[in-house]
């Protein structure tokens, strides 16, 4: 009576290489642009209902704009920008991953380089959109 050994069940090592995601640029992307598009999405849906309300009293619709010039809205809209352009940069990615047949090999270089311009654009954009606070909360000009 011949038997053949059991094969040894793949160790954890082995299983973890090829089927977790372990953390890197690729996955975190991923998330950034979940979240980047859930949080312009909210955006749109607030930005519909409050333009919808000069129909319904435009003295409503000017409180309501009136009460977005402060700097916590301000900033809110910095943020907002930086969520628009990431989302919009990383689509192009994605779009370059999915499309060119070099894609994936790149992906990694590709997210640094969307990175990069995200940083380029939005430094002086933040500057600039956060001056006019400044001058409002300190008069200078």
């Amino acid at each position: 009576m011949s038997s053949v050994a059991p094969s040894a069940p793949p160790t954890t090592r082995a299983r973890a290489a090829g089927s977790l995601y372990r953390g890197r640029e690729g996955m975190w992307s991923w998330v950034a642009h979940r979240i980047t598009g859930v949080l312009t999405f909210f955006f749109l849906f607030a930005h519909v209902l409050d333009t919808a309300l000069v129909r319904v009293s435009p003295e409503s619709y000017d409180v309501v704009i009136d009460t977005y010039k402060n700097p916590l809205v301000n900033l809110m809209e910095i943020g907002l920008v930086g969520a628009v352009l990431f989302h919009a940069l990383n689509g192009l990615r994605i779009i370059a991953v999915d499309f060119w047949a070099k894609g994936t090999r790149y992906q990694r270089q590709l997210l640094w380089s969307i990175v990069a311009v995200w940083v380029v654009v939005m430094v002086p954009g933040a500057f600039f959109m956060f001056k006019h606070s400044f001058e409002v909360l300190f008069g200078s000009k």
